[in-house]
């Protein structure tokens, strides 16, 4: 990392955050260039304009009923009834997500167990990175919308259960661009089970619209060597949201 880049995080609060110790400079997006394509990315986000999403994911649903919705205050309230699974007796609260609801970026993570402060600051500070706040442009949801009694990974049959959900949300919000944040998100909406570290640097297909797999923030903290990883994931985020 050069002293360009130390400096541009620094004036994000993200320096030493982001730095991986002893790292050689990264090959790809430089920081003078996520300057150069920010400012472009936000203004291309103001202008509004959304492309069509087709209802049906590729991702399989494993023969379910697609659920019917026809806005969003149908689609809550099918959340907050769905007793489709095995989840839904121990659920201690039914999450559908936050955010805009005609949101550019779409953020998905696996299920809504309530963030650590770690965590969550860490989210904050990815965001902040692109110069997006959560809410302003962005929405977040989750593969799995019941929060479980204990912080559980989900089964394919519970995925495959509540992916309708999902498909419902990104047919009323026709993102721009989706970011998979972690290995179960990225297998719902890609219907691939392989490692994330393939998918990671390239992007990827939902019905047309680009997606993009990277780090869940948890993993980042258990993990942090890889948040250099994960910031390269971040500028090629910024730098396809300009070409849209």
């Amino acid at each position: 990392m050069n002293i360009r880049d130390e400096n541009v995080l620094r004036e994000m609060n993200l320096y030493p955050l982001w730095v991986r110790k002893n790292a050689p400079a990264a090959s790809a997006t430089s920081a003078e260039e996520i300057l150069q394509v920010v400012p472009e990315a936000i203004s291309h986000l103001e202008k509004g304009v959304v492309a069509s999403l087709p209802l049906q994911s590729e991702a399989p649903v494993m023969n379910l009923p697609q659920r019917e919705a026809a806005g969003w205050p149908s689609l809550k309230q099918a959340v907050t009834d769905c007793t489709a699974c095995q989840l839904r007796a121990g659920c201690a609260q039914t999450v559908l997500g936050a955010g805009d609801e005609h949101a550019d970026w779409l953020f998905v993570g696996e299920h809504p167990v309530e963030l650590h402060e770690d965590e969550s600051k860490l989210l904050t500070n990815m965001l902040a990175a692109i110069q997006l706040k959560r809410g302003a442009h962005t929405y977040l949801t989750h593969v799995i919308k019941c929060r479980p009694a204990q912080d559980s990974h989900p089964t394919s049959e519970e995925i495959a259960t509540c992916l309708p959900y999902l498909q419902q949300q990104i047919a009323l919000i026709k993102p721009k661009l989706i970011v998979a944040l972690g290995k179960t998100a990225a297998m719902a909406l890609l219907g691939k089970d392989v490692p994330l570290g393939s998918l990671r640097g390239s992007l990827h297909d939902y019905q047309g619209t680009p997606v993009l797999v990277t780090y869940h923030p948890a993993y980042l903290l258990r993990a942090p060597a890889e948040k250099a990883r994960a910031w390269e994931d971040l500028k090629l985020a910024v730098k396809t949201m300009q070409t849209l």
